[in-house]
């Protein structure tokens, strides 16, 4: 059954109503989306609606959406090669001026959250919001000591459309899945079990309190990347330092600057790579209206870290497994690919491996030879996707977030600097985490670090043993138990069989004479003879 069905029905209005079907040219659409549009323009909204010439129709039609719609229009804005500009505009506005909610709800969550009067928090507050988007939005304030900050607030009843959302989202995935190999391969009900997650956990501002302050620690010093500092939080309410800067997608102003692009753009990788490998905590939500950049005192800025809600870890086993993936592309072996792949338990039994080999080969090998700037590597994803359809690959849900991160990278980056070289300068950084993670050195610090732990379960030793030979015992009883009532059942089924043989024999015996010997057919009492000897034979 679908779920929410009168929701599916509001959207359908919306996309109708801001004639949504008009926004890119037919023939520049997929075949599978053509049936859409048909649809689109079959509800009454659309007959009479005013936006067809609306140069803001996508804008406010994910608007009104929800917050959601708002989050996946924010994914698309970083793909300037794929996306039309009048289109791009539109998505980019979603970053940080989405329409804000009334300044009086606002200052009631700030006192709610905090427990206490606005005058007492702030020496000033300004009722203009800075930036509004899909989960909160964002007043400057100062504090009483004098310093600047800035208060994110997040939208009311916020929980309950994305709850409802989701559920739609869940059973169009289960229709995915339920027809399409890849979307199985991809996991993609699990996919958005995560997401949907990640997005409720943004929710709550003590979360993103946290992992901001985290990941400041991690940056504490760095000439590359600064992380403001969190003065108070609360649910619903987060009061942070307030920086200047500008989006990361702000090319004229870098240029007007004499800012380094190719400096920038080398940091931002470096950056990206340090998060995974070295914090092994990355920033999972890179679009521009999260990536600042400094434009005050230096030819060399640092990047600055908002909006830490959505966070990416990996497993040990995923960060290895993810550096030697990366390293046999670099080193064009793709062999050792599929080895690394096949370690990992992505690769069913059975494949041939040497075939996959060579589709990786042509697929991701034009990743290696050319400058960003040539590639398509939202296409070379899509191609890398339809292989794991085809040799029916096991993609852990674990690393989508990674690999949706990477696509904002590669798109901010080709912004950026379009000849950025981002093997060469990855290369020396996995091929040092790989050489520290398996230096014996390391390893052994490591068993040093859990030697106490080591000891105390040393400590506790005799116990589990005597546990474990308790419980090894009960199973042996319980098991010898099994094994008597098995053997009966054996030695009952084999008589069975026996007794079964015997009859039947006898029976073939007194219908062969009955054939043979029609006057044995008169002698009722020595048929019944026969009979009542079979019986007690069987018995």
């Amino acid at each position: 059954m679908i779920p929410h069905f009168s929701r599916l029905i509001e959207l359908w209005r919306i996309a109708a109503y801001y004639r949504l079907d008009t926004l890119i040219a037919k023939e520049h659409l997929p075949a599978k989306l053509k049936p859409l549009l048909k649809l689109i323009v079959l509800h009454p909204a659309a007959w009479s609606s005013k936006h067809l010439n609306n140069p803001l129709k996508l804008k406010e039609a994910l608007e009104e959406m929800g917050p959601l719609a708002i989050k996946m229009g924010q994914l698309l804005s970083t793909r300037r090669d794929l996306i039309p500009p009048q289109v791009l505009q539109q998505l980019v506005m979603l970053q940080d001026q989405v329409k804000p909610f009334s300044i009086d709800v606002a200052k009631a969550r700030i006192q709610d959250g905090l427990k206490a009067e606005l005058d007492t928090l702030f020496k000033r507050f300004d009722d203009k919001p800075l930036a509004a988007a899909s989960i909160a939005q964002v007043h400057t304030a100062a504090l009483h000591d004098g310093r600047e900050v800035v208060v994110k607030i997040t939208r009311p009843d916020l929980k309950q459309q994305l709850v409802r959302d989701f559920d739609i989202l869940k059973w169009l995935g289960q229709q995915f899945e339920f027809r399409l190999e890849a979307a199985r391969a991809l996991h993609i009900s699990e996919i958005i079990a995560n997401y949907r997650q990640t997005i409720l956990n943004e929710l709550d501002l003590t979360l993103e309190a946290d992992n901001t302050r985290r990941m400041r620690k991690y940056f504490e010093g760095s000439p590359m990347m600064y992380v403001p500092e969190v003065y108070m939080d609360s649910v619903d309410i987060m009061v942070v330092e307030r920086i200047i800067g500008v989006p990361i997608s702000d090319t004229e102003t870098f240029d007007r600057l004499n800012i380094d692009r190719r400096v920038l753009a080398e940091n931002g990788l470096k950056i990206f790579f340090t998060q995974v490998f070295r914090d092994n905590f990355f920033h999972a939500d890179m679009h521009p209206g999260n990536i600042f950049v400094e434009t005050l005192g230096s030819k060399h800025p640092r990047y600055i870290a908002l909006d830490c809600a959505i966070m990416g870890e990996l497993s040990k086993r995923d960060q290895m497994t993810v550096a030697r993936m990366l390293l046999s592309v670099m080193n064009g072996d793709f062999l050792q690919l599929i080895q690394v792949v096949h370690q990992a338990d992505w690769i069913p039994p059975n494949t041939d491996q040497d075939a996959l080999a060579r589709e990786m080969r042509r697929t991701v090998g034009p990743m290696i030879s050319k400058p960003m700037n040539e590639l398509d590597f939202a296409g070379i994803l899509v191609q890398i996707m339809d292989i794991a359809r085809r040799f029916r690959l096991e993609i852990p849900p674990q690393l989508m977030l990674l690999l949706k991160t990477l696509v904002h990278v590669e798109g901010l980056g080709t912004d950026l600097y379009p000849q950025l070289d981002i093997w060469k300068l990855a290369q020396p950084i996995l091929n040092q985490w790989v050489k520290d993670n398996v230096s014996p050195i390391k390893n052994f610090k490591q068993f040093r670090q859990n030697l106490p732990e080591f000891l105390f379960t040393a400590q506790q030793l005799p116990t589990l043993l005597i546990d474990s030979l308790n419980g090894l015992k009960s199973q042996n009883a319980w098991q010898d138990k099994q094994v008597r009532e098995l053997q009966t059942l054996r030695t009952q089924l084999e008589q069975q069989q026996k007794r079964s043989w015997i009859f039947g024999s006898l029976m073939a015996i007194l219908l062969s004479i009955a054939i043979v010997s029609p006057w044995f057919i008169a002698t009722p009492l020595i048929v019944l003879a026969c009979i009542i000897a079979s019986w007690r034979v069987l018995r």
